[in-house]
């Protein structure tokens, strides 16, 4: 692997390695997430019932487990989820790639496909920098059926979701999706999902939510004027190799971070600027033979298959 990315670095004379391939992550242990993932073409190739409900949930157990990821709310839609996470060890990367490819291979075997499952360019990521956000992406998650007219209550939901009431209270077991996975391999048959509370929010801001999530219902009831709803029963119904009939527009913004307090918006974005210009300073230096440059915090890529020296988060 070092001599593969080695090789990129010194392919492009007068370049970085972020011009050769993207611009770097910076990946902060501690750091809070909304992810958003959509499938291949918007097909509903996540449709609820129980197969895909315990696809999706033995995954995100695993994974979340496995590389020290704490889960506080989901939402697997028909044709994309949403998590909002803690990344506690600085492993997002490892966390996405595993649960992302296994949830993939196991449903493009379910439905017969063999082609890509997610939409190129899909993922997203974006850092939640305060605590009135984190609660407000949480709502957003929970609350996506409901905004979307698919139900009229986020418990109505058919998908594998989380509960307001259970962040920092629900552990479960999840079994091992069957006809999959080696029963002698390192895959257990069962994985723990846990619901936790993010760091520095206590049981009475979880109560909070659970009224933000009622009102939510309350007002989308009202906005809908007596239209009905699409409907657990018909959801289910839905084939996983259809797609919306509405149109999505093409670009719009692709953040990658958010804070609701100007100030802090602002410094998220001095210090993103900042950890660009200290990585491309040190993979220069890097690139010239200096092999004991310091790299910024938050690099990944290089400090995990080149073992480059990073200063401390």
């Amino acid at each position: 692997m070092f001599h593969a990315i080695q090789s990129r670095i010194e392919s492009v004379p007068g370049s970085s390695l972020e011009c050769a391939i993207s611009l770097p992550r910076q990946i902060i242990p501690g750091a809070c997430y909304l992810i958003t993932r959509r499938c291949f073409q918007r097909s509903f190739l996540l449709r609820p019932d129980a197969k895909t409900n315990q696809i999706f949930e033995f995954c995100l157990a695993y994974a979340s487990g496995q590389f020290g990821v704490e889960i506080h709310a989901y939402c697997a839609m028909s044709n994309h989820y949403h998590l909002v996470l803690t990344d506690v060890d600085g492993r997002l990367p490892e966390f996405m790639h595993w649960m992302n490819v296994y949830i993939a291979k196991m449903l493009n075997a379910r439905w017969g496909r063999t082609e890509s499952f997610w939409a190129p360019g899909s993922y997203s990521a974006v850092r939640l920098g305060d605590e009135g956000l984190l609660i407000e992406k949480m709502l957003y998650v929970l609350m996506n059926p409901v905004v979307a007219g698919l139900v009229s209550r986020s418990d109505d939901w058919p998908g594998a979701r989380s509960v307001a009431g259970d962040i920092g209270r629900l552990r479960k077991s999840v079994r091992r999706p069957p006809a999959f996975f080696r029963r002698s391999g390192s895959v257990p048959p069962c994985a723990i999902l846990e619901l936790r509370l993010p760091r520095g929010i206590d049981q009475s801001m979880v109560a909070r939510l659970v009224g933000e999530v009622e009102r939510a219902e309350q007002d989308c009831l009202k906005r809908r004027h007596g239209q009905p709803v699409v409907g657990a029963r018909e959801i289910v119904r839905q084939s996983p190799l259809e797609s919306p009939q509405s149109t999505e527009l093409p670009g719009g913004l692709r953040p990658n971070f958010a804070a609701n307090d100007r100030s802090l918006r602002h410094r998220m974005l001095r210090e993103r600027r900042d950890f660009v210009r200290a990585y491309r300073d040190a993979l220069e230096a890097f690139r010239s033979g200096l092999r004991g440059v310091i790299f910024p915090a938050g690099t990944y890529l290089l400090r995990i298959y080149v073992g480059v020296l990073c200063a401390p988060p």
